[in-house]
């Protein structure tokens, strides 16, 4: 309800002539996704710099809440990438009784490599602030992607918890 400063981020919503109506008989997802002023709230996180321009950073349904601090998966993600033997990694918050959600990192490494869980929690605890830091990491041989390339993440997040239950 507040706009940011440059640099912050916060959600993008918008408004005008050209944004849609709704969603055609779904009048709850309509009313979840307009509000009362007219605006549209995207679902993207979005900082904007001094010279107006605007950079989609993530997603706030990807938002992860640990302990009352916000993580943003996309960040965890691009560090975890930097690390010379992950080809791909995705990241999603896990149910937990202390915290709320709990950080979890599914990983591909490079063929040839023999990358430990330790290693890639040392890696992020070295780049990154502990409450962003995963707890568990889950080496894959592939993620569920969608047809364009973009990770499912909800199919992580339930593989998850079903594992837990």
């Amino acid at each position: 309800g507040q706009h940011c400063g440059a640099g912050e981020r916060g959600e993008l919503v918008v408004r005008g002539h050209n944004v849609m109506k709704g969603y055609i008989g779904r009048p709850d997802a309509t009313d979840e996704a307009i509000d009362s002023g007219g605006w549209f709230h995207t679902g993207d996180i979005a900082t904007r710099d001094e010279d107006n321009f605007f950079y989609i950073v993530d997603r706030a349904k990807d938002l992860i809440v640990r302990g009352g601090f916000n993580v943003y998966p996309r960040e965890v993600e691009e560090t975890l990438m930097t690390h010379s033997d992950i080809s791909l990694a995705a990241v999603v918050g896990i149910p937990d009784e202390r915290v709320g959600e709990e950080i979890k990192a599914f990983v591909i490494t490079r063929p040839g490599t023999t990358l430990t869980e330790s290693e890639v929690l040392a890696w992020c605890r070295a780049r990154l602030a502990v409450y962003k830091c995963p707890r568990v990491v889950q080496f894959c041989r592939e993620l569920p992607l969608n047809a364009t390339g973009k990770v499912l993440k909800q199919q992580l997040k339930d593989a998850s918890s079903a594992a837990i239950a």
